[in-house]
């Protein structure tokens, strides 16, 4: 019998794949908007810069003149003791938060919110930052340039920091042993190692067994489990009934 193969179980979301979230300090995100961060400002001091198993990036703990306390991604230049400002009447600071309405264009920002008080979403990993391009008031929007290069259009009302997410150097340093990987795969919440697919034995995986150069020769959809594997199958395998072929060219083939 034959058995799922690696791309379905991911998507089956096992606790192999999930992300291990009890092992953080707290919610990475800005705590919900209120009157005095929308029309005026709010400060913190920066307590400790924690490291966060499975996060590639610094966490910063603010703690609030309201004695809320707050976990965002720390800026490159913050460091502990420094005064946080968050609010619509901030300073185009390192490490304040600000609306994007009072952001000046061309300004790199980091841990940008999708929709006022969800947090931030967008550029969020380490050494990433997202550029203000352009506002369009008339709409209430914000076009932003995203590290992939995408332009996207927000709400203006939208928080995001001024800077960019400390940790950029994370992925110029080889991991050169396999025991460093599989230590960084646990904290992750990746499969490793993972196996290719050519090869596996063909009770494992489409492409196991055999010589293709591939590794993907087509499988048809009737075919039995030791030979079709998992959720796939060829939609045409190339093949044609002999039923179907008039009997005539099938002599003429004879």
């Amino acid at each position: 019998m034959g058995k799922r193969i690696l791309v379905q179980r991911r998507g089956r979301a096992g606790p192999t794949f999930i992300s291990p979230s009890w092992r953080r300090p707290g919610p990475v995100k800005y705590v919900s908007p209120d009157e005095t961060q929308m029309n005026g400002v709010i400060r913190g001091v920066v307590k400790d810069l924690i490291h966060v198993t499975g996060l590639n990036a610094p966490v910063a703990h603010i703690m609030l003149e309201d004695g809320r306390e707050m976990y965002m991604f720390a800026v490159e230049g913050m460091y502990v003791g420094q005064m946080i400002e968050i609010g619509s009447d901030a300073r185009v600071a390192t490490g304040n938060v600000l609306p994007l309405y009072k952001i000046p264009e061309g300004t790199m920002v980091c841990n940008v919110e999708k929709q006022l008080g969800d947090g931030g979403k967008f550029a969020r990993s380490g050494g990433t930052y997202a550029v203000v391009l352009s506002h369009k008031p008339e709409e209430g929007k914000t076009v932003l340039q995203l590290p992939s290069g995408k332009t996207i259009e927000v709400d203006t009302r939208a928080r995001a920091t001024i800077g960019i997410v400390a940790g950029g150097g994370r992925t110029e340093k080889p991991f050169v042993k396999a025991g460093k990987k599989y230590h960084r795969a646990k904290a992750k919440s990746w499969k490793y190692p993972i196996v290719r697919g050519k090869a596996m034995s063909p009770y494992a995986h489409p492409h196991g067994g055999g010589h293709h150069p591939t590794g993907s020769p087509p499988v048809a959809k009737n075919a039995p489990p030791g030979q079709k594997v998992g959720h796939i199958a060829a939609r045409c395998t190339g093949r044609r009934c002999p039923q179907i072929i008039p009997y005539e060219q099938r002599r003429r083939r004879r």
